[in-house]
């Protein structure tokens, strides 16, 4: 569904620069490109956790069906909230892409993953199961709000984030 759109993040930005609704959104570009799919777009599904990928493990190993996985991991840079287990396991279940804002790790195995990863940073340190975290609420990617069923556009010039698709008014 999601990797068959014709976007530009560029052209997003030109036709809604002046939307100050906060319909639409920019992430900053502080996040790295790790997945094997540069270009990807879907509605989200977001979780919310802090050094423990409990959560995150679950959403992968569901069926995708062509959604972004949003993580707020709370900027950690000190644990992986993603693998190259939980990686193959989002391409494997038909996830269009995952967005960590937290670090990744197993980067050779995630550069050949059928889907699109974003991540801060990579840290070699999993983490540790303790807490199961919160699944579809709104959270704040380095300060923008991603709400459940926005859609995310990604590519090589960056992500935006949109309350409604976008793609028939591109």
């Amino acid at each position: 569904m999601s990797n068959a759109l014709v976007f530009a993040t560029c052209d997003l930005c030109d036709a809604h620069k002046s939307d100050l609704s906060g319909r639409f959104r920019v992430l900053p570009p502080v996040f790295r490109s790790f997945g094997a799919h540069q270009r990807f777009a879907g509605p989200v599904y977001t979780v919310k956790c802090y050094e423990d990928n409990t959560p995150v493990k679950a959403a992968v190993e569901s069926a995708g069906e062509g959604r972004v996985l949003v993580v707020d991991g709370g900027a950690s840079l000190r644990r992986a909230l993603l693998g190259g287990n939980l990686g193959a396991a989002a391409a494997r279940n038909g996830w269009a892409g995952v967005v960590v804002d937290g670090c990744v790790r197993d980067v050779a195995e995630l550069a050949v993953c059928e889907t699109g990863i974003r991540g801060l940073a990579s840290v070699p340190l999993p983490t540790e199961r303790r807490v199961t975290g919160l699944t579809q609420i709104a959270v704040q990617i380095q300060g923008v709000w991603v709400h459940p069923g926005d859609w995310l556009y990604a590519d090589e010039d960056g992500m935006v984030v949109a309350d409604r698709n976008l793609s028939a008014s591109t």
